[in-house]
């Protein structure tokens, strides 16, 4: 089992940049495992193998477009 470390940090939303606060949690050699948006308001983006959030007002396609405009194509989650 690894140790994994959990820790607070402020992430801006992927569309619009409205900040929220995240306990994101990494595995001993710092990889992303998972996280939770804590601020009213937001919510994680899932699959892109980093802490993620946007505004629950954004709809997918917005979410997705902004994803692909910030990061470029992503790979599937298996060949991360």
């Amino acid at each position: 089992m690894t140790d994994a470390h959990t820790r607070g940090e402020m992430h801006g939303c992927i569309v619009c940049g409205r900040l929220y606060e995240l306990y994101v949690v990494y595995d001993a050699h710092g990889r992303f495992l998972d996280s939770k948006v804590m601020t009213a308001g937001g919510r994680t983006v899932v699959g892109n193998g980093r802490p993620l959030v946007a505004c629950e007002k954004h709809t997918e396609d917005e979410v997705t477009r902004a994803v692909h405009s910030v990061f470029g194509e992503q790979a599937p989650e298996e060949d991360l």
